[in-house]
């Protein structure tokens, strides 16, 4: 196939649409809908938010897990011009309240249950804690409340909605999406994704995952991921292919789906892969129809991914604030090497290596810091000191990450340089796990890192010194977590140790590259 010509992502389900309309493009349980029928609901929401009061460059969120109507809402979103802003489902009220206030979210779609949680009963809580700027609330579900609107009636709503002037209102260097992110900080950071990134960058993905019309993905990553609602969906689309939605990841479950509707390409983590391998009933399901994908991990964890099937996974290199990957193996390429590295730089993508003292560039075959040009976002949202601090004078993003280019120019990731943690293939900044413990009132302090876990790739520690005199238990702690921090940001491991038992430096400052010592081995 052809890169399309279309330069945002209306115009580009829209020219998908024409050349294919009767091709399959979602699959949701025993829903089907085609090119043209995604480009047909797309477009009856769009109508709808537009009668609702939703205009271009308005913000307008999605809770909900991984439905078609997550799919629709978001090309119609971006379909008139305003700004997608993707929900993580697994994060507490007190964390989606933040975000939404952040991006000055004024529209939120959701579902009214995802799992086990009442979704509606959380947004009361969002809502006692404050929410400035939303002032509609759009839900799917049989229980609306009042002052809300059905997502069903939306398309009655859409028939006032004025012809032919509402789609298509973006341009490609407006924003599409606000993607959230951990860093540093405790807090974390707003994303912002312009339209023409998403097709560019993605269609070089797909070019070198060697993606077909026939090829069928298996989606159970999280759509408000940027691996999801960015990388892998745009990816397929790009190229004319199949998404298969699985609402949230189950191992069983997903076994039945990758066999039944023989999909061909993964896109996951390590974990997620380890759940399949290690499922019960792996071996009485028929996996031979994956091919190719996207992942990244050690060469085991690589090896892992080729034994479920997919032999021509491709070693990914990337993160949310360059488009998902900068970095793809090209899925033709001996085994041996997609294991090791995570290929070329894509077209469009400068990456170097930097000195980590003088910022100079490095050779090939030197570990630094992984710097990128190009393909990058704007700028964090609303947050221009960090923008600023992220980037050299000549241009480049800094990643923050180690790694090395060897003599082929593929990049080898290397660790973190910044303290981020990266559990389950999700980043997880430790300050944000600290804010949460150190408001426990047994606690003098707390620091955070990250330990090897063969599952995880790292499991969440914390140390922790308590105020002279008290106690407090793993079960408290992690109990006081879970209210306001996700389930996968809660710590696995704790340590308590006096104060004198930190390790420093000589002029006492705190060695957190240490820190790991002080758990049991």
């Amino acid at each position: 196939m052809d890169k399309p010509a279309a330069r945002t992502a209306s115009a580009l389900l829209e020219e998908l649409a024409a050349r294919q309309p009767e091709h399959e493009c979602v699959v949701d349980g025993a829903r089907r809908w085609s090119y043209a029928q995604l480009l047909q609901e797309s477009q009856t929401i769009a109508n709808g938010l537009w009668a609702l009061g939703v205009r271009p460059g308005d913000r307008v969120a999605i809770l909900m897990g991984n439905r078609a109507e997550w799919l629709s809402s978001y090309f119609a979103i971006l379909g008139l011009g305003a700004t997608a802003v993707a929900l993580n489902t697994w994060l507490t009220p007190p964390e989606q309240a933040y975000q939404l206030n952040h991006a000055d979210v004024s529209t939120l779609i959701l579902a009214d249950r995802f799992r086990h949680r009442d979704v509606l009963a959380e947004l009361d809580e969002m809502r006692a804690i404050g929410l400035s700027a939303l002032s509609r609330v759009v839900v799917l579900g049989d229980r609306v409340p009042g002052g809300a609107t059905a997502f069903e009636d939306l398309a009655t709503m859409g028939e006032t909605a004025p012809l032919g002037g509402i789609w298509g209102a973006a341009q490609p260097d407006d924003v599409a999406c606000i993607l959230y992110t951990s860093g540093s900080t405790a807090r974390p950071k707003g994303v912002p994704l312009q339209h023409w990134g998403l097709i560019d960058n993605m269609w070089q993905i797909g070019e070198r995952m060697h993606l077909r019309p026939d090829d069928r993905l298996w989606f159970a990553v999280s759509l408000f991921w940027s691996f999801g609602c960015v990388n892998a969906l745009f990816a397929m689309l790009s190229h004319g292919g199949t998404m298969v939605l699985q609402h949230h990841f189950d191992a069983g479950e997903a076994l039945r789906l990758i066999e039944a509707e023989r999909c061909s390409v993964f896109y996951g983590t390590p974990n997620i892969a380890l759940a399949l391998a290690e499922h019960p009933d792996r071996a009485k399901h028929d996996l031979s129809s994956l091919r190719t994908g996207a992942a990244i991990g050690t060469p085991e964890q690589m090896q892992m991914i080729v034994d479920l099937g997919a032999r021509d996974i491709c070693n990914v290199y990337g993160l949310t604030e360059a488009y998902g990957n900068s970095a793809v193996t090209d899925a033709s390429a001996p085994v041996q090497r997609r294991l090791l590295a995570s290929g070329a730089p894509l077209d469009g993508v400068e990456l170097v290596i930097l000195d980590l003292e003088s910022g100079a560039q490095l050779p090939p075959g030197a570990v630094g810091e992984i710097a990128l040009r190009g393909h990058v976002m704007p700028g964090y949202l609303n947050d221009p000191e960090t923008t600023a601090a992220a980037m050299t004078k000549d241009g480049f993003f800094l990643t923050g990450d180690l790694g090395l280019l060897d003599d082929a120019g593929w990049v080898q990731f290397q660790g973190r340089r910044k303290e981020l943690i990266k559990s389950g293939g999700i980043n997880i900044a430790p300050a944000e796990v600290e804010v949460a413990l150190r408001s426990h009132d047994a606690i003098a302090s707390v620091f955070v890192t990250g330990l090897d876990d063969a599952r995880l790739d790292q499991a969440i520690g914390a140390v922790i010194v308590l105020h002279p005199g008290a106690s407090a238990s793993e079960d408290d702690l992690r109990h006081h977590c879970r209210k306001s921090l996700a389930a996968y940001k809660v710590p696995q491991h704790f340590v308590f140790v006096a104060a004198n038992q930190l390790p420093v430096t000589s002029t006492e400052k705190l060695q957190r590259n240490r820190l790991y010592e002080l758990f049991p081995t």
